[in-house]
């Protein structure tokens, strides 16, 4: 018998493949990709490591506040569910609006477009053919190994979470055990010099030099971004209140000590001059530290990694739409479940449709800009409703820090937008726009 099109997503992911997909989640193209736009703009090594390390502390302070919300509503949905929940449906709405145009396509189109960057370190050939008509100013040969991958794990994620999880679990362990040996082997056997700690120029003064803080430290929280992955899948979770949380604490704390000892490896390894606007940069560390066959190997891996980055994405994603259209407050097909994986099938194909499209538009850092402006938004609106949460009367499991993590989180949180603006107006501005979009759209389902 055919299932019916609402049928409810099945508690089946234990704490390791839920941890497996916070880790994957965050480690993907940011860390990757991002540091050389940093220091492009902050110049100094030590003020990019300094911000990385904010940002693992924003992060933390986040998680520590999700870990309540995710307990007393495990739901699917993360933001969406729980703003709709706290505050007013518009409002959770407007959430899981922008996690679908922005959230989930636009980390998914950039991380596969981090994948063709890599790709073309090791294999320049296959990315110089031509076709010798104007189909070559819309579509490079970076853009089409994107729609690709995309398409690959599309096909992969519509045959069930189950499959999906699995081969999820293989790819992130693999990939935090190359970052792990490339971080040790880089500094006990690479050539790398630690006066590059020391070189660079300094942070502008003024106000110019808060600017380009607050962009970067927004950039450094996209690569963060994937702390409240496991609140995105709470209805497929088992035993949420222990999981869930723990999935949260445990992935954020191992994510923020890779990041540090591998943006570390990235300046022993490349001067600050010769890293500042490099996209590839874990690809160029590998061939300052070990010369160019090994620098092969490592973009390849670096590839790889951004595969399960990506993977994540996809899983995550398509919940939150499935969780709208359960509401009423999406396209009623959305909440189709596929009678024979499980898997809310047409949700996974819409994203990838999105996805495709940020692929095939934009450059790099107006991607990054874009998504990370409208990114922040939302995460600041759902931490500082633990406050209304805690007054609500509602069960859930206390943890430690509130209320100083969550004015941490909110107060850093709206700095660093502001900042952004003003540093980047047209994208930030190009964000909102997508925000106030969604209220039109909001009524519009309602009726």
């Amino acid at each position: 018998m055919e299932k019916k099109p609402d049928q409810a997503l099945k508690r089946s992911l234990g704490l390791f493949p839920v941890t497996s997909i916070v880790v994957a989640n965050m480690v993907g193209a940011g860390i990757f990709t991002t540091s050389g736009l940093l220091l492009s703009g902050l110049h100094s090594p030590m003020w990019m490591i300094a911000l990385w390390f904010t940002g693992g502390i924003i992060a933390l302070c986040g998680a520590l506040s999700y870990s309540e919300l995710g307990t007393a509503m495990p739901e699917a949905g993360g933001e969406y569910f729980f703003l709709s929940r706290l505050y007013h449906p518009l409002v959770g709405f407007l959430s899981g609006w922008v996690s679908f145009i922005v959230g989930f396509s636009a980390p998914i189109a950039a991380s596969a477009i981090g994948v063709s960057e890599y790709l073309a370190r090791v294999f320049p050939g296959i990315f110089s053919w031509e076709t010798g008509t104007i189909l070559d100013q819309v579509i490079t040969p970076e853009k089409a190994i994107s729609v690709g991958i995309i398409l690959l794990f599309t096909g992969i994620h519509l045959r069930g979470i189950r499959t999906g999880s699995r081969i999820q679990n293989v790819l992130t362990v693999i990939k935090v055990a190359m970052i792990a040996v490339l971080i040790l082997l880089g500094f006990t056997l690479g050539k790398g010099d630690m006066g590059h700690f020391s070189q660079g120029g300094s942070l502008e003064g003024g106000f110019s030099g808060w600017k380009s803080a607050g962009l970067s430290l927004m950039w450094i929280m996209f690569a963060y971004s994937g702390w409240n992955a496991s609140t995105y899948i709470g209805s497929e979770i088992s035993n949420p209140q222990r999981n869930l949380p723990y999935s949260l604490l445990l992935g954020t704390c191992a994510v923020v000590v890779l990041y540090l000892c591998l943006n570390m490896l990235y300046v022993y390894a490349v001067p600050p001059a010769d890293m500042m606007g490099i996209i590839s940069v874990g690809g160029l560390a590998a061939e300052r530290l070990f010369g160019r066959n090994m620098e092969t190997i490592f973009s390849l891996f670096i590839a790889f990694a951004l595969f399960s980055s990506l993977s994540a994405f996809l899983i995550i994603g398509p919940r939150v739409y499935y969780s709208m259209a359960r509401q009423g407050h999406f396209f009623k097909a959305l909440s189709r479940v596929s009678p024979s994986t499980n898997a809310p099938s047409n949700a996974i194909l819409l994203q990838a449709l999105f996805s495709i499209v940020i692929a095939l538009s934009g450059t790099f850092d107006q991607v990054l800009t874009y998504m990370g402006f409208s990114l922040g938004i939302f995460p600041i609106m759902a931490v500082a409703g633990v406050y209304k949460l805690r007054h609500s009367g509602v069960k859930a499991t206390r943890f430690p820090g509130y209320p100083i993590t969550a004015v941490i989180y909110v107060v850093s949180g709206t700095a660093m937008l502001l900042l952004s603006y003003f540093e980047r107006p047209v994208e930030s501005s190009i964000a909102l726009v997508t925000v106030l979009v969604g209220i039109p759209v909001y009524y519009l389902f309602r009726k």
